[in-house]
């Protein structure tokens, strides 16, 4: 596992200052830039930014934001988490990123994705209807672009191209185009088929019940006879310097995400319980840096994963606290977990 990659991911969410009071949408946009400032200086490999169009959120174009972040850093390789292609243009996607791919030398990735929130639809004159098709007809379209050369399509969900080339082309020819996908077969069958990279959300419950998506994949590309690249995982945690600051630290502000994703899908609130159950035996990776090691270690193990990211934010949490575990997971858990695997 010497070759496995290590991320850091994050929705842009509006943190507090040290007073307890909620920051601006534009100090929060800031403030994500000095942690991926300080994340490209301590050692991590990869920052994922998310889209949303929601108010707890600061990103609703992570490539503008990846762009600022661009300029500041040397080495860190700069994603989407996720693009929502189904809710935007594929040209559009590819040549933003590319110009990321510019500015950065080299380091731009996307994720794309079809969004786990649907937000982004309606504002975009999207009808949710044409969920499935829309990304069906859009991913068609943006693989082809990847190969960088004269394009012709034709779907129904946006105008056809003859011949068209897409300006700027990347200077290495390739953009490192993943799928992010939450736990849907015929998600994993497709980015096989595509012969792309697979990103699982692994956000709750235990880990190893993602295994069969994995084989899935594994399976999947030798019968369509595309590349079977490394999977990667992303899940949610924090870390701090005892588990017990974590988890006082991170409890809150998950409560509140949960709670309000749960009035939109029909579920009770979060019990501290359960809370306190995922750590133990779930995907929340929340601790001291040698209880999130050890957790990394156990499920990168147990899935053969290439590349782990921790979604490093949630909801309104001290901007202290969050410069704090991007330090120990850089610092710390990362050299830890490779020494764990090295055996």
């Amino acid at each position: 596992m010497s070759d496995l990659d290590f991320g850091l991911d994050t929705f842009g969410d509006v943190p507090v200052d040290h007073s307890g009071a909620q920051v601006s949408h534009a100090r929060a946009i800031r403030q994500l830039v000095d942690e991926a400032v300080l994340a490209d200086d301590i050692g991590v490999d990869v920052l994922a930014v998310g889209e949303h169009h929601r108010p707890e959120y600061s990103v609703s174009t992570p490539e503008t934001v990846l762009a600022g972040i661009a300029t500041r850093t040397k080495r860190l390789r700069l994603s989407s988490g996720v693009t929502v292609l189904s809710s935007d243009d594929p040209v559009r996607v590819f040549q933003r990123f590319a110009t990321v791919d510019a500015l950065s030398n080299g380091r731009a990735e996307v994720i794309l994705g079809r969004g786990s929130f649907t937000e982004s639809f309606p504002l975009f004159g999207y009808d949710l209807s044409d969920y499935d098709k829309l990304f069906e007809e859009k991913i068609e379209l943006f693989v082809r672009l990847l190969d960088e050369k004269p394009v012709t399509w034709k779907g129904s969900v946006r105008a056809p191209l003859e011949e068209a080339e897409v300006f700027p082309p990347t200077e290495s020819g390739h953009l490192t185009t993943w799928v992010g996908v939450g736990g849907s077969p015929p998600s994993v069958v497709r980015t096989a088929r595509y012969g792309l990279p697979l990103m699982l959300a692994v956000i709750g419950g235990s880990p190893a019940r993602f295994a069969p998506y994995i084989d899935l994949y594994q399976r999947a590309t030798a019968q369509f006879g595309t590349t079977a690249h490394p999977v990667g995982m992303h899940s949610p945690g924090f870390v701090a310097d005892t588990d017990e600051e974590a988890r006082e630290v991170f409890w809150p502000s998950y409560r509140t995400i949960r709670d309000r994703i749960g009035a939109l899908r029909g579920w009770p609130p979060i019990r501290r319980a359960e809370f306190d159950a995922e750590i133990e035996h779930g995907s929340l990776y929340i601790g001291s840096p040698e209880t999130v090691a050890r957790k990394i270690a156990r499920a990168v193990g147990d899935l053969g994963v290439g590349r782990f990211d921790l979604i490093y934010t949630a909801g309104a949490q001290p901007i202290s606290a969050r410069l704090r575990a991007v330090e120990l997971y850089g610092t710390k858990v990362i050299p830890m977990v490779r020494d764990i695997l090295a055996g």
